[in-house]
């Protein structure tokens, strides 16, 4: 039995980022991934959930939804797999947060809060840049000046993150590693250093669960392996099936190919003969143009 929690399990992910004791470590991680641009001072968890926009979403998709003192909205969630029109979702996803600030009367002018979507992939967008951090924002097209800071998608491919503990140079990328090794640590480093992975360390113990977190956290985690296994088998059917169906496709081929080379074969010695073009059309079925052309 692993020693930490599963961050990829909806129980992992909000025990480490979503609740009000976890609240020093999502403020750790936000500030490390905005520094040299903002500081957040302090967080308000929202009650709200953003909205499935499929059925399987709540299986594949968990999401934090706080508000900064500022007001600024942010939407923390992990992504276990892609998704069909993957980037149309993420946009209908932020524009929901937008568009709820909306207030009804004619003395509102649009007044809106920032909003921010923090999204880690547990997989490569195979239309997105093969790069760990993708940073999207509204900007002008020829200056790339940025056009307003209402809306920013920030995507953090964990797959390309190959780095080990030794060489991370920054707490983002400390962050990351113990994200994505942490169900096989006996440890994790940096604790000894860091009141925040310190905190880390407690919170994801699975020993300090009571027996109701303990039984919550099992069955996230099994419905965790199941969404992947049944993912992967999709993907290995799908791979099996195009390789029978490309090795079938290549013996019709060859076999098209040989009956055309036997009749290409056929109609020169009938052309040798000085059959008519209409008569060597009829015995081989050619076409003109490639008895014109033997």
């Amino acid at each position: 039995m692993a020693k930490y929690i599963n961050p990829f399990t909806d129980v992992g992910f909000k025990r480490i980022f979503g609740q009000e004791l976890s609240k020093p470590l999502l403020l750790d991680f936000l500030n490390s991934l905005f520094e040299g641009e903002k500081h957040i001072a302090n967080l308000t968890f929202l009650d709200k959930e953003q909205p499935a926009l499929f059925e399987e979403d709540r299986s594949l998709i968990y999401d934090i939804y706080c508000e900064t003192d500022e007001g600024e909205k942010i939407i923390v969630e992990m992504q276990n797999k892609s998704q069909p029109f993957f980037k149309n979702r993420s946009i209908y996803y932020v524009s929901e947060a937008i568009s709820r600030q909306g207030e009804r009367g004619s003395a509102w002018n649009y007044a809106i809060d920032s909003v921010y979507l923090i999204a880690f992939l547990n997989f490569s967008p195979l239309d997105f840049k093969k790069q760990f951090r993708t940073d999207v924002v509204l900007a002008e097209k020829d200056t790339v000046e940025q056009f307003s800071d209402k809306l920013r998608m920030i995507f953090l491919q964990l797959p390309l993150f190959k780095k080990d503990a030794d060489e991370c140079e920054n707490q983002v990328e400390r962050w990351i590693y113990l994200l994505k090794n942490m169900e096989t640590l006996n440890r994790l480093p940096w604790a000894a250093q860091s009141a925040v992975f310190r905190k880390l360390e407690s919170i994801a113990d699975v020993s300090g669960m009571s027996r109701d977190e303990r039984l919550q956290y099992d069955e996230a985690l099994k419905k965790y392996r199941d969404t992947i296994s049944v993912f992967e088998g999709v993907r290995m059917e799908g791979r099996a099936e195009g390789r029978a169906e490309g090795r079938a496709e290549g013996r019709a081929e060859g076999r098209v190919e040989g009956e055309k080379s036997k009749a290409l074969s056929i109609a020169r010695s009938l052309k040798s003969m000085g059959l008519s073009v209409a008569d060597i059309k009829m015995a081989t079925g050619l076409s003109e143009e490639d008895i014109k052309n033997i």
